[in-house]
């Protein structure tokens, strides 16, 4: 007999046994890891032919050590690579190559989520043109073992950060303040490109991305001290508060939740040195001059000398990929992007062919 056809009792019966059977589904997706995609970042891919090279050495173990004179600049590559190789585009490229410029004294880590290695780099020009700075040190990060002995271990275990909308993202989020809680220096995104030096910048910073929120693009904590204690805040933040279904909750919110509180204000103009006690928060105009809204800025001739301009005293320009991956720039035009990065990262913008 057809649903229609039942009597009302037993329909409303149907209906909520669907209902029940859809919760119970609903629950039990929630709450059981995504099995492909933990795999990914926990298993050992080898293909059939096996890897020409060793895999990515460990963090945790390799030579050199992050530095404890906080003298240490980290990127972090969050995505699930099914093939177990390395990876990275030109304009990810390009960030650490112009980190790896302006502070050559300084050892530059690429911490890859995922343990990979490589098959066939000369496939890859943009990172045989990476890899001629002996300052940059691709690393594979052991999700397993990288939490031990931190606010985060059990967490970790728990495998939450698997259940997340936002599972790249979110991972990147806990990686930055994992990371700098576990040696300090500068955490930096890969949709960067560094202009000044960091030497000349005295630890403990970040920059505001509007008067309400701190941005979580370049956060620098020094390895002890007030830093390390900006660190320890910072991943209780995200234990406390982690939330895998809103995309701006554990990067930015944690540092700017962290800093509220810190500082005793909501407004990051009054988050000075003085009366954040030892942190700096540095206006947009540093980190972060040209907004998301504008993010075009970077991709027309039209905008070339204002784009220029806006940036001239900018420490770290940043380019907004979540926005702007979609729009390419043809090696050689003139604008914004394809200037900063002939400028700061000439080695790979010259290898990545015509379009950057």
């Amino acid at each position: 007999m057809s649903y229609w056809l039942q009597p009302k009792r037993y329909r409303r019966r149907i209906v909520l046994g669907l209902l029940c059977f859809a919760s119970a589904v609903y629950i039990l997706y929630s709450w059981i890891p995504n099995t492909p995609i933990h795999n990914c970042f926990q298993a050992v891919h080898l293909g059939a032919d096996g890897l020409d090279d060793t895999l990515l050495q460990d963090v945790q173990q390799s030579i050199p050590q992050p530095t404890d004179d906080g003298r240490n600049i980290f990127f972090h590559e969050t995505s699930c690579t099914k093939d177990g190789e390395v990876r990275l585009n030109a304009r990810q490229a390009c960030a650490i190559e112009s980190a790896a410029r302006a502070n050559p004294a300084w050892n530059i880590y690429v911490l890859f989520a995922a343990p990979v290695g490589f098959r066939n780099r000369t496939a890859q020009p943009v990172l045989d043109a990476l890899l001629e700075y002996r300052n940059v040190h691709l690393r594979y990060v052991n999700l397993t073992t990288y939490a031990a002995e931190t606010p985060l271990e059990e967490w970790m275990e728990s495998g939450e950060i698997y259940r997340s909308l936002y599972m790249n993202s979110h991972l990147s989020d806990v990686m930055r303040y994992l990371t700098l809680y576990k040696y300090g220096g500068t955490y930096l995104d890969l949709d960067v490109i560094v202009q000044q030096p960091f030497e000349k910048l005295e630890p403990n910073y970040a920059g505001a991305e509007s008067v309400r929120w701190v941005a979580a693009g370049v956060i620098n904590f020094e390895p002890k001290g007030h830093g390390h204690e900006l660190a320890d805040m910072c991943v209780r933040d995200l234990l406390a508060n982690f939330n895998g279904k809103d995309w701006g909750n554990n990067g930015p919110g944690v540092i700017t939740r962290v800093l509220q509180k810190y500082c005793h204000t909501r407004s990051t103009v009054h988050m000075t040195r003085e009366r954040c006690r030892h942190f700096t928060v540095y206006p947009i105009s540093s980190f972060y001059a040209i907004g998301y809204e504008d993010f075009k800025q970077f991709f027309e001739e039209q905008y070339l000398e204002q784009a220029l301009l806006t940036l001239n005293q900018s420490i770290v320009v940043h380019v907004w990929n979540k926005f702007s991956k979609s729009h390419p720039v043809q090696v050689g035009s003139r604008v914004a992007y394809g200037v900063l990065a002939e400028r700061h990262c000439p080695k790979v913008y010259r290898s990545c062919g015509t379009v950057f």
